[in-house]
């Protein structure tokens, strides 16, 4: 048996529309494989009632037969569907990376990463990368066509959760199909800002790029009390803060002696909306790692 633990990720970070991605430290996903003549999967933890486990129809099956790994794979959920942290991106991110140990495939963790891509599919129904890179890799990640870059960054960050669903493809769905040129041009620098503060963990530069207006402003009404949230953060030490994924999980990047004074606010944010709320306090951490074999 082999087991690996993936962590939660956030994509986007407002200006990097499905190109950014962070790995948090917290929560995760742990996946254990043994082989087996076909495939089937067990799944508990967090929203597991909701996971579907028939292989043809859960991201881990896609990922065992893009590996031709058969396996009886067991999912211990982390990270709650549906929450806008990448909980489908973790559990394929773990199988594509323990798979390939138990069978001794010898591929790369960015060899990986297209895999895991295809186990994302499923749920999101295009095979996106900006949360399987950092599942896998770790760090700041920059997914393209052209490939993945990663970056490690040290900030601190706070991850709020309400207790809604909102679905990928509901937040898809209405987006913009026009924005003008001027927002492009905002976005563009924003994403760059955003960048270069990575590559210095500099937790001011990174929350002056996450500002968005073409995705988050349509997507945030789909938050109740989104609005809120985010200037309660902002007034309280947050740098920036901004929709995790597709939602409705907000992240807010900070310094690290304000993260527990912005999770407070937060929830207490949503509270008042008549909305319940998890908050994790947490930072930019590893990509999936090998537990036991």
């Amino acid at each position: 048996m082999v087991t690996v633990r993936a962590p939660a990720t956030s994509a986007n970070l407002g200006s990097g529309f499905d190109v950014f991605g962070v790995a948090l430290d917290r929560p995760g996903d742990v996946v254990h494989v043994e082989k087996a003549d076909t495939t089937t999967i067990e799944v508990t933890g967090i929203g597991s009632e909701y996971i579907p486990e028939d292989p043809e129809k859960n991201t881990v099956g896609a990922v065992a037969r893009a590996l031709d790994a058969p396996a009886h794979i067991e999912i211990d959920k982390g990270v709650r569907p549906a929450s806008g942290l990448g909980s489908s991106a973790a559990s394929a991110a773990a199988a594509a990376v323990a798979l390939d140990v138990l069978y001794d495939r010898g591929r790369s963790k960015k060899e990986l990463v297209s895999i895991a891509a295809k186990g994302e599919a499923v749920v999101s129904g295009t095979a996106h990368t900006d949360n399987v890179a950092p599942a896998i890799l770790g760090g700041f990640t920059v997914a393209t066509e052209q490939g993945v870059t990663r970056i490690n960054a040290d900030i601190s960050l706070v991850t709020c959760l309400p207790e809604i669903v909102l679905s990928t493809r509901d937040a898809r769905g209405i987006l913009p199909e026009r924005t003008t040129i001027e927002k492009v041009v905002d976005t563009v620098g924003k994403a760059a800002t955003l960048t270069a503060g990575m590559a210095r963990s500099d937790p001011e530069l990174v929350g002056q790029g996450m500002h968005d207006t073409i995705v988050t402003p349509v997507r945030s009404e789909l938050i109740p009390g989104y609005e809120s949230v985010r200037e309660a953060a902002l007034q309280t030490g947050a740098t920036g803060v901004t929709i995790s994924g597709s939602g409705p999980a907000i992240i807010a990047v900070c310094h690290e002696q304000e993260q527990r004074a912005v999770a407070n606010v937060m929830l207490d944010s949503f509270a008042d909306h008549g909305v319940e709320a998890r908050a994790y306090q947490t930072e930019i951490g590893e990509g999936a790692q090998l537990r036991a074999r």
